[in-house]
């Protein structure tokens, strides 16, 4: 095992995956295929789903031993904020506002899945 020199600390590099709990996997799955996430292992009549976003994974995992609730939000970056918000509308989603800039210089827009877990779209501010 190599070990790292006393005193220096790890950096965070990036997120890995992020996994929700979902009651219905059909439903999940069809939201997040409409989004535009490619699909890579599982489905609508797997226990476990992992789709492709970007260099990362968004995981969904059936959940039927407690209720699922809202835990917080998933910041997503996305190449252009107001496609995505356009293309979520044409699958008949209803984000929660349209695309706005932020005084944190991102632009942006909400968007809760059929669980109830926020979404985030966003892109960096030039």
């Amino acid at each position: 095992m190599n070990l790292p020199p006393a005193g220096t600390e790890p950096l965070i590099e990036g997120l890995s995956a992020i996994t929700f709990s979902t009651r219905d996997m059909q439903s999940a799955v069809r939201f997040y295929q409409a989004l535009g996430f490619p699909l890579l292992h599982g489905g609508e009549n797997e226990p476990f789903t992992s789709f492709a976003a970007g260099g990362s994974f968004l995981n969904l995992t059936v959940e039927t031993r407690g209720p699922v609730n809202w835990w917080g939000r998933v910041i997503i970056y996305v190449s252009n904020v107001d496609a995505m918000y356009h293309k979520a509308l044409a699958a008949g989603f209803t984000p929660a506002f349209t695309p706005r800039d932020a005084p944190w210089n991102e632009r942006y827009f909400h968007i809760v899945d059929p669980d109830g877990h926020e979404l985030s779209f966003a892109r960096p501010l030039s």
